[in-house]
């Protein structure tokens, strides 16, 4: 008998918060082997999983798993369209019609299919994510070169040196700098994460209620702060100190402590941030940026745009900021407040984005991921009507890269011959760590490196007393290693 002629079994969940917190729902449909899950806002019509099952008794057991899940979350039984939808709050909310009739002088874009929040820009790679969970990386020119399919909701693209990372609604934050994406940090699942931001492994996480949380290369608890806004959508980490944005303006603390260092009331709630090495920039929802000492929190200048602002970016040192309003308009001004252009982009609100070399990268509202030309000569050509048509990017045949769900075992006699650095998962006073055990290419010593020293390797991999084989370890002035590449357990 087909799943369709089966008696299907729904179970309906909803989680609403006072106070502007979630408004979610959860259903999970049980039909032969086969289960549906939907979710979303309440009022939406919500995204769609499906997955198919052996039996009817597994498809039963999974079922049930999710929704125990969901309820230890505070997920409660409910009845469809006995709440009614809610304004969205974060900043996607909506896209004003743009008034500016000269477009950006775009040399390429691709549509990712859904809203993106998430870009980084290096000397290489161009990293864009969205909302369905896909993670794209380009060169300079547009050309896609691979695919990460991460769980939904990939809000932010961080950077710590080599290392690539990538925030998720599953409330994980997951490596792309190898092959095979995998989990480095596991957050507490009761933070709804709005951005996040790293330096030498320690993790930022600003979330929904205005919150700031900081976390170790363990994965270990440092320190929380509540400050005095919500919905906080900047954190900025550097070598001193942690800038967090939030609707009641912009709070610093003490990198190492969490001790508040100064608290600074902005022109509205902050929808994004940016950072340079003396100041930091707060995008908000009252039409401006303003740049703030890192010092005191002394505003510094502010950037007046025509609507509200979803994000913002500097060249180097501040010497030009941009901004991109929910307009779909990008603007550039000076470093002391002169606006010297705006323009509409063309495909949707710049929720996120960033300079590099006078381009200019977006990632919209539409899902778009866009290089703009911010030369002088292409701004001019463009105020005068003379714009490039841009190259529509095809992501099609990129190679699509999922997280691994267990290692790549490999035989300890052949470890030697492979290369690379062997490590072992051992009890600390109770707690499990790993520790280098010697170098692949020749005798079990660890000479070379220090064997007290941690290697940050993800907690869903740790088994004690089990051995692993890394491609390169990388020291940490923090006093910990890092590893470069892929993971191998060792049999």
């Amino acid at each position: 008998m087909s799943a369709s002629a089966v008696a299907a079994e729904t179970t309906y969940l909803e989680l609403s918060e006072d106070g502007g917190g979630a408004h979610k729902f959860y259903e999970v449909t049980v039909a032969g082997t086969e289960v549906l899950v939907r979710y979303g806002r309440i009022g939406a019509a919500g995204q769609e999983q499906r997955a198919s099952f052996p039996t009817e008794e597994k498809a039963r057991a999974a079922a049930a798993k999710k929704v125990g899940e969901k309820v230890r979350k505070g997920y409660a039984p409910a009845v469809r369209g006995g709440r009614a939808a809610r304004a969205v709050t974060r900043r996607a909310v909506s896209v004003v019609q743009p008034t500016v009739r000269q477009h950006a002088p775009v040399l390429w874009r691709m549509r990712t299919g859904s809203s993106a929040f998430g870009i980084h820009v290096g000397d290489e790679l161009c990293w864009v994510g969205n909302q369905s969970g896909d993670v794209y990386a380009l060169g300079h020119d547009g050309e896609v070169l691979s695919h990460y399919k991460l769980p939904d909701g990939v809000k932010c693209l961080v950077a710590d040196d080599f290392w690539i990372y990538a925030g998720c609604d599953d409330g994980r934050v997951y490596d792309l700098s190898s092959k095979l994406p995998f989990a480095a940090y596991t957050i507490a699942d009761d933070l709804d994460i709005y951005w996040l931001d790293i330096r030498e492994g320690a993790l930022g996480i600003a979330d929904a209620r205005g919150g700031l949380t900081v976390i170790d290369h363990e994965e270990e608890f440092q320190w929380s702060r509540r400050s005095s806004g919500e919905s906080a959508w900047m954190v900025r980490c550097d070598e001193d100190a942690i800038y967090h944005g939030h609707s009641a303006g912009v709070t610093a603390y003490a990198a190492d402590s969490g001790a508040e260092l100064w608290h600074t009331r902005t022109n509205g709630n902050v929808l994004f941030g940016w950072q340079e090495d003396h100041s930091v920039y707060a995008g908000t929802g009252r039409h401006a940026v303003q740049k703030l000492a890192k010092k005191d929190g002394r505003i510094e200048a502010s950037y007046r745009c025509d609507s509200a602002v979803y994000s913002c970016a500097t060249s180097p040192q501040g010497k030009y900021v941009f901004a991109g309003d929910n307009a779909s308009s990008v603007y550039c001004f000076t470093a002391d407040g002169i606006r010297l252009w705006k323009l509409t982009t063309g495909c949707g609100a710049a929720l996120s984005m960033q300079y590099h070399e006078q381009r200019l990268y977006i990632v919209t509202t539409d899902g778009s991921m866009a290089c703009i030309d911010v030369s002088e000569q292409a701004v001019t050509a463009a105020n005068g009507g003379n714009i490039p048509v841009p190259l529509d990017v095809k992501a099609a045949a990129a190679t699509t890269y999922q997280p691994a769900t267990q290692l790549v075992t490999v035989a300890a006699a052949s470890a030697p011959a492979t290369g690379g650095v062997i490590v072992e998962c051992v009890d600390v006073r109770g707690r499990l760590r790993i520790r280098v055990i010697g170098a692949g290419s020749g005798s079990l010593s660890a000479s070379g490196y220090h064997d007290d020293w941690n290697v940050q390797f993800p907690r869903e991999y740790r088994v004690a007393g089990a051995r692993y084989l890394v491609e390169d370890l990388v020291a940490s002035d923090r006093g910990f290693y890092r590893i470069r590449g892929e993971i191998k357990r060792l049999l």
